[in-house]
């Protein structure tokens, strides 16, 4: 049957878009991809390393592959992503059936490790950043999942340096690619039939700063829109520091640009997120909220949220409800602070109990399921433009696409439906996290 790999990725769309490249790689050494884990000749895990539960999954997982590993000796292992360049040459110390440990910036070295050092079955360990390599992204081919919407990275690394993560750690500093580079790649996606791009960074409107030369996300976006043949663009994750009112309304004006944007304000308490590091105010994240729903009415605005943050009292912990009740979001990620080893906020005192934790993630989420099905509820009866992407997992007679403002409309498939029509959707039933109804 000849050779087979299996891959699993943990974490980020960034992580997702890796693999689509590790992936690509493989494919041009004649691999092909293994119904299961058991068929492989090569399992690569891409991991992620912003929570601890991340790297237990990671370390489940091997105790697995060993016992594959155990049948079958000729098995390669390898550990790429975030996971690989925190821990480095100390993964395969602790777990030595891992042949190989690459670090984000060396996804490019992977068919040369595979065909030439492993010959020789010593492991490899490279972990180095180069951010040069970021440039080279163009160049590596990627087996995407989709035929219809495709992860396009403008960048690696952050400068940010929240004292909760350890990105800027394991992703190194920011690097943007130029905006020719991004261009061509989306141009050829169109030429491949593509209608919708994501663009990916830990902070997308961040993108150009590294250049000094004043180029931003509203250079980005402005030369995007002019590529023919993409319908839809997409971005995460913006962050609320760099975010400009020039960007909004390069956004605004543009018909391709989705009409959602994902904001994480973090916390709703202003010492919060001075001990965060996160650089704006409440009052200014507010201000940049009003502006973008003055330019984009129609905008559907998410968020992500941080309880339990060393030091949070119940007064600001009742900051952030009021500033949910108060922005109305139309969904919220809330995470329990986990503390990363390495990061400031790890060493930080105060710490705050898991009891305690769990309970006010509780209390955010049932303020912002509230809000998310009321601003659902609202679409009821409407009809919306939707992409389709193909069949539910549950239930191949039903279908679902997604609105500009990335809302799911589930509805029962038609006669000569195909993955990447747009069609039109009425929205019949809103529950909190998906909408139903048919098309028309």
């Amino acid at each position: 049957m000849g050779k087979q790999y299996f891959t699993i990725t943990y974490g980020c769309q960034m992580n997702e878009s890796d693999t689509e490249r590790i992936n690509g790689q493989l494919a041009e050494l004649g691999y092909t991809e293994a119904p299961a884990m058991e068929d492989a000749d090569i399992i690569i895990l891409n991991t992620c390393s912003i929570r601890q539960n991340a790297e237990e999954k990671v370390y489940g997982k091997i105790g697995e592959i060993k016992r594959v590993k155990e049948k079958n000796p000729d098995l390669l292992v390898g550990i790429m992503g975030c996971m690989a360049q925190e821990n480095k040459g100390k993964l395969i110390s602790r777990m030595p059936i891992i042949d190989f440990v690459l670090g984000p910036y060396h996804i490019h070295d992977l068919k040369e490790v595979v065909e030439e050092e492993l010959a020789a079955r010593q492991h490899v360990v490279r972990t180095q950043m180069n951010p040069e390599r970021v440039k080279d992204y163009s160049e590596l081919r990627a087996e995407r999942k989709s035929r219809t919407f495709a992860w396009v990275p403008i960048m690696q690394g952050c400068n940010k340096f929240c004292t909760y993560c350890i990105v800027p750690y394991v992703r190194g500093r920011q690097t943007s690619r130029t905006v020719e580079d991004i261009v061509r790649e989306a141009e050829g996606l169109a030429e491949e039939g593509y209608k919708e791009i994501t663009l990916l960074g830990q902070n997308v409107n961040s993108y150009g700063l590294d250049f000094r030369d004043g180029t931003d996300f509203a250079d980005l976006i402005r030369a995007l829109d002019r590529v023919d043949g993409i319908e839809r663009i997409r971005y995460m994750t913006s962050h609320p520091r760099d975010m400009t009112f020039d960007m909004v309304d390069a956004m605004a004006d543009s018909p391709k640009v989705a009409r959602h944007m994902h904001l994480p304000v973090q916390h709703g308490d202003n010492e919060m997120l001075r001990r965060m590091n996160r650089g704006y105010t409440i009052e200014h994240f507010m201000e940049l909220l009003a502006y973008v729903r003055k330019r984009m009415p129609d905008i559907a605005v998410t968020t992500d949220l941080i309880t339990g943050f060393p030091g949070e009292t119940e007064e600001m912990h009742q900051a952030t409800l009021r500033l949910l009740r108060e922005a109305q979001f139309d969904s919220a990620y809330t995470f329990i602070y986990s503390p990363r080893q390495g990061t400031p906020a790890a060493r930080m005192e105060d710490q705050i109990p898991d009891d305690v934790k769990k309970r006010r993630l509780q209390e955010l989420m049932d303020v912002e399921n509230e809000i998310s099905l009321a601003k659902n509820q609202a679409m009821e009866g409407r009809v919306f433009s939707i992409l389709v992407e193909g069949p539910t997992k549950q239930d191949a007679g039903h279908w679902y696409g997604r609105t500009s403002t990335n809302k799911m409309i589930i509805f029962p498939k038609t006669d000569g439906l195909a993955i990447g029509d747009m069609r039109e959707a009425l929205v019949e039933q809103a529950q909190t996290w998906v909408l139903k109804g048919k098309l028309v």
